[in-house]
């Protein structure tokens, strides 16, 4: 039969489901334009401002018209050797500048790009769910077949990984991980990336762990690099961000270090893609590795303040909450009897009767139903007034 039109997608697309950060932000600015203030706890989206002088620096080298031309796209040489000086720095690992690190357009980028290079079809993902979406639909894009584990507890998570390991063939190529986690704060330690890298080892898997939330952490917990674990860089990648420790991120800057093999077909790949990152953006980052770590410590205080304040007001209007340990989000349990609308609709609720926007858990694949995940990105007073426009809100709806 001849078809009808003319435009027709590709079947990878039949997998994917409408983003729901696009949708969740179209309600939003179709709310605004009517002109309510709509408080945006949606998306991890940073509103503070991003260091003086990354700012100045950027501002500096784009006026230098040798900066229009094609960047390096694997990074310049300085900022490859920042970002191995403050592996050291702050790990105390080594890492070879030259071919064990590479920059990208943000960690999000960074690891799609990465799936297609070592994934395709007939191979196997290993997903901590929920998850942020990335990390299971990068996996699909590429043609591989994603195979989710509840991330908690963590003894039944690598349990679950031997399981499936020892009774799947052929085995699980690659483990995703994101710790801190993304959207639930879930945190570990050194100990979990031993047994991970005992498994990978034993099961010949690769493993991918997303880092971005890296230093946003509270009550004097310090998140490990995955790195730092004898052996991993024997079988896995690390990447990190800019956008959360720095506020940069609209800047889109990321890298990933590690195993130089993974690297340099990160690099291969995307050398088909793009031309890398614009070299005023490249010049500014090394400017935040090398002169901003103090600024660290100020934006995770902001944060863990921010948490408290969110935290101790929904407990107030009956909310069960567990306070993360890092990251910028709040994992929220919508109460009884509200958890029965589901979490989407609680959410469109929300965002109708409250004029807050909150992302519901179900976003974050089916193992998200019945939570919210709540950004850290306004201020206090607005975070205040949002749990007081939610409680109104929720004592009208009848479930």
């Amino acid at each position: 039969m001849e078809e009808k039109s003319v435009v027709r997608f590709a079947n990878r697309m039949d997998q994917l489901p409408p983003y729901l950060f696009g949708m969740i932000n179209q309600m939003k600015m179709e709310k605004r334009r009517a002109g309510d203030d709509v408080i945006d706890l949606g998306m991890g989206n940073p509103m503070d401002p991003t260091p003086d002088a990354v700012i100045e620096k950027l501002i500096e080298v784009a006026k230098d018209p040798k900066s229009h031309r094609y960047p390096e796209s694997s990074g310049m040489p300085h900022l490859k050797i920042e970002i191995a000086k403050y592996y050291k720095r702050h790990y105390n690992i080594d890492l070879n500048s030259e071919t064990q690190t590479y920059f990208t357009i943000g960690s999000k980028e960074g690891i799609s790009h990465l799936c297609l290079a070592i994934m395709g079809p007939g191979d196997s993902v290993l997903v901590p769910a929920p998850a942020f979406p990335i990390h299971i639909y990068a996996a699909v894009i590429a043609g591989a077949n994603v195979m989710k584990i509840p991330i908690e507890p963590e003894k039944s998570f690598l349990d679950r990984i031997i399981n499936i390991c020892e009774s799947c063939y052929p085995k699980p190529k690659v483990l995703m991980l994101n710790y801190p986690h993304n959207p639930t704060g879930v945190v570990t330690d050194k100990e979990f990336f031993k047994e991970v890298v005992t498994l990978a080892k034993r099961f010949k898997f690769m493993v991918i762990n997303d880092f971005a939330y890296s230093k946003i952490t509270f009550d004097g917990y310090e998140a490990p690099s995955f790195l730092e674990v004898d052996g991993a860089k024997d079988v896995g990648v690390e990447f990190g961000s800019f956008s959360k420790s720095y506020n940069m991120a609209g800047w889109r800057i990321g890298y990933c270090v590690g195993n130089a093999e993974i690297v340099q077909a990160l690099g291969k790949i995307k050398g088909y893609f793009d031309y890398g990152i614009f070299s005023a953006i490249q010049v500014a980052g090394i400017i935040a590795l090398r002169d901003c770590d103090d600024t660290i410590p100020e934006l995770a205080n902001l944060y863990q303040t921010r948490r408290d304040v969110l935290c101790s007001g929904l407990e107030r209007i009956g909310w069960d909450i567990k306070k993360p340990k890092a990251g910028m989000f709040i994992w929220a349990k919508i109460p009884e009897p509200f958890n029965k609308m589901g979490a989407m609709q609680f959410a469109i609720e929300m965002m109708n009767r409250a004029n807050v926007a909150v992302a519901p858990g179900t976003g974050f694949s089916e193992e998200g139903e019945g939570y919210l995940r709540l950004a850290l990105v306004e201020n206090e007073e607005r975070l205040r007034q949002a749990v007081r426009q939610m409680k109104k809100a929720m004592e009208n709806i009848i479930v």
